[in-house]
């Protein structure tokens, strides 16, 4: 045999050669190829995002409510330190904005007078003073998005009595008149260029009630199938639910065997794969909160708005501004009352508000 058909022979077998040991690792079979395109679209845990959206609120009618939006948001938004067990996300704050992310989770305790973002018991390097600048610096480069804010006590144990007086400092010095903190779910005309407040104080009312809306935050995962199924379920109910509900959906868990990076591996491309199924229908999927979020399931989840905004059009235009419900809430634990950076004098009801200075008190 010559070199020359030596050497064509050693062409031709080293494919099918490579071909075969893919085969026998289970990366070239079609199911297995799928799953790493999925897994790479839903999860993604480089420093940088493959998306770029900053814009996406910008062509959606004024007249919707955010409770009909498809909102991808990161559970922990500031969790980048910790080690495997505390970190949560790979994008800094502005990547996760530029990416199109519109809901953030803030954690922050009050230590020496101010609010600083933890996660458990360590410290993210960041303040809450910190991420309202960053969060207006966005808006003031895009003022067609909106941006809602989770703001939340990281493990109080006891409240602290200052938290939600400092807080309220906080929105009104840094928030520059550009914060929603009313208890009504807005029209996305209304919050253009501005921070939406959701917040859950005991007794302060500072924003959007966190507890009265509908969420899934099953955090404590034991398994990651159970996981994903209770996923999914809310996923289905905010398709099929009051449109006057904001729904949440954490995708997030954490747990004894397992931590963020991992549940999110699983539960991220699984999710992805259920919302391209339904790729091309109107469906809200409310706010959809993840770590490490890839670019594929974040387009997927912006480009539901689409369908849903022409919808929203054809149909009756809404009321101003939506009425805060939620199918499991008995009664209204409110008053009509709240305070805010820039709210009008007086409630729809015609009831006077208290003045900004001080903190509304629920009934």
């Amino acid at each position: 045999m010559t070199i020359t058909a030596l050497m064509a022979g050693i062409q031709l077998y080293l494919p099918q050669a490579s071909v075969q040991l893919a085969r026998h690792r289970g990366v070239y079979s079609p199911s297995g190829m799928e799953e790493q395109c999925w897994r790479s679209a839903a999860f993604d845990c480089t420093p940088q995002p493959a998306a770029c959206c900053p814009d996406w609120m910008a062509g959606l009618p004024d007249s919707l409510p955010l409770s009909r939006l498809s909102i991808p948001g990161t559970h922990d938004s500031l969790s980048l330190f910790g080690g495997r067990r505390l970190r949560c996300q790979s994008w800094g704050l502005e990547a996760q904005l530029a990416a199109g992310v519109r809901f953030l989770d803030v954690r922050c305790k009050l230590a020496r007078g101010e609010l600083h973002v933890y996660h458990l018991c360590t410290f993210q390097r960041a303040s809450l003073r910190g991420v309202l600048r960053r969060t207006l610096r966005f808006l003031r480069a895009h003022p067609g998005e909106a941006v809602l804010m989770r703001i939340k006590e990281e493990l109080p144990i006891f409240s602290r009595p200052g938290f939600a007086s400092q807080l309220q400092r906080c929105l009104l010095e840094e928030g520059q008149g550009c914060v929603w903190c009313r208890e009504e779910v807005p029209t996305l005309g209304q919050v253009r260029g501005k921070i939406v407040v959701l917040e859950a104080l005991a007794q302060e009312v500072l924003g959007i009630p966190y507890e009265q809306l509908s969420i899934s935050d099953a955090w404590n995962v034991l398994s990651l199938e159970c996981k994903w199924v209770q996923v999914r379920r809310h996923l289905e109910r905010a398709a099929s639910g009051d449109p006057a509900t904001m729904h949440l959906t954490f995708c997030s868990g954490n747990g004894l065997f397992t931590c963020p990076k991992e549940v999110a591996g699983f539960v991220n491309p699984r999710c992805y794969q259920y919302l391209r199924r339904r790729r091309g229908q109107p469906v809200c999927w409310g706010v959809v909160i993840m770590d490490f979020p890839g670019a594929g399931l974040l387009r997927l989840i912006v480009e539901s708005n689409g369908l849903q905004a022409s919808r929203h059009i054809t149909a009756a235009p809404s009321s101003p501004t939506v009425p805060l419900r939620h199918p499991h809430c008995r009664g209204n634990r409110r008053s009509s009352q709240h305070t805010s950076a820039h709210c009008p004098r007086r409630c729809p009801s015609g009831r006077t508000l208290l003045p900004a200075s001080r903190l509304c008190r629920r009934m």
